[in-house]
């Protein structure tokens, strides 16, 4: 149920403690507008000094302009059955008549006899009335767009703090998705290592060397910060010389890359995550090993296509589907980037996989 303005004014709020509030650009163009239109009003048959009128006006619209902010900072606390918006437009409406008196009074000659006693009185009553009826209604029109614009702030603080929350949802999310694959890398390699070590291959020392170029590249990113896709090929290229390494008569592998990708970024663990499957799913089982070959490209729109294309055993005898890596990999694809990004797995002939994913660049 919607509230009435009255309502709205009586919620509890504290006065601005700051006094500069009082004479705001905004205070200060309205009741300037407002005192020009009385003094047009005015002019029409004005027989005295053009400067006693805007001497006149001005001055209460000043007095009137200084009580409305003066109850908007005192008392600073009131009582519980007193409102303070209406105390605000009662002091108002008591000051347009002492403020027209006193301005009468200032501007009478000083040997005439007061203003009370002569045809100036009809003035007086004028001014005092039509004062009473406009100064009031303004102060509670300002007072009304006060809180509303308060309200509209106090939303628009809301609703950037929940974008910060939801954005900051997401990098968590994003870094625990990610933490969760990183230890499947590293365990499968340090596996490959332990095996060749164990059975006292010539090949472990490079092995060796190999994985400590892997876990180089690897290292810095193992937090899951912000990551360009040429650190991402940095990793690929480190990852498929271990593997090589492991089986160097069953694997080969080649990068296709255009330039511009490399400062493009992407979710860690992207581009790796489709290598690695089609090491484990493709080469791995395959009797007479494979190749995989790596592509980037530039598309038109700011967007990005990953291609990742093995001659292994294909999807039928892989099991087909996605595995639990690339199940992760399309959840944090659309944690990235929602539904503006896409992963698909492709057969290739005579045999093999085609694994593509693509994307916008993140804002």
């Amino acid at each position: 149920m919607t509230s009435s303005p009255y309502a709205q004014l009586n919620a509890p709020a504290d006065p601005p403690s700051n006094w500069r509030a009082v004479f705001g650009w905004r205070r200060v163009r309205a009741v300037a507008i407002i005192c020009a239109l009385f003094v047009l009003l005015f002019s029409f048959g004005w027989d005295a000094a053009m400067w006693l009128l805007v001497a006149r006006v001005y001055g209460v619209g000043l007095a009137l302009l200084l009580a409305f902010g003066l109850f908007e900072q005192w008392p600073r606390r009131l009582p519980r059955w007193m409102a303070r918006w209406a105390l605000q437009v009662a002091a108002v409406g008591v000051t347009v008549p002492l403020a027209f008196f006193v301005a009468f009074l200032l501007t009478n000659a000083p040997d005439a006899p007061p203003f009370w006693k002569t045809a100036r009185l009809e003035g007086f009553m004028t001014f005092t009335f039509l004062g009473m009826l406009v100064a009031p209604w303004t102060a509670l029109a300002a007072l009304l767009r006060q809180r509303e614009a308060k309200v509209e702030k106090q939303a628009l603080d809301f609703e950037l703090e929940r974008s910060e929350l939801a954005r900051q949802a997401l990098d968590a999310r994003m870094r625990l998705l990610t933490a969760q694959a990183q230890p499947h890398f590293l365990f499968n390699t340090l596996a490959n290592v332990q095996a060749l070590v164990e059975a006292g291959s010539p090949r472990a020392p490079k092995l060796l060397q190999s994985l400590t170029e892997y876990l180089r590249a690897a290292v810095p990113r193992l937090d899951g910060s912000a990551n360009t896709l040429g650190q991402e090929l940095e990793l690929v290229r480190a990852y498929l010389e271990l593997m090589q390494m492991r089986m160097p008569d069953r694997l080969a592998f080649a990068l296709h890359v255009d330039p511009d990708v490399h400062v493009l970024s992407c979710p860690p663990m992207t581009l790796l995550t489709l290598v690695e499957n089609a090491v484990q799913h493709g080469i791995d089982p395959s009797e007479e090993g494979g190749r995989i070959d790596v592509h980037a490209e530039a598309l038109e729109g700011g967007r990005c296509r990953l291609r990742v294309v093995d001659s292994g055993v294909g999807l039928q005898a892989s099991g087909g589907g996605l595995g639990t890596g690339l199940v992760a990999l399309r959840e944090r694809l659309l944690w990235a980037y929602g539904g503006s990004a896409t992963l698909a797995l492709n057969e290739v002939t005579p045999h093999g996989v085609e694994a593509r994913i693509e994307f916008s660049e993140k804002p």
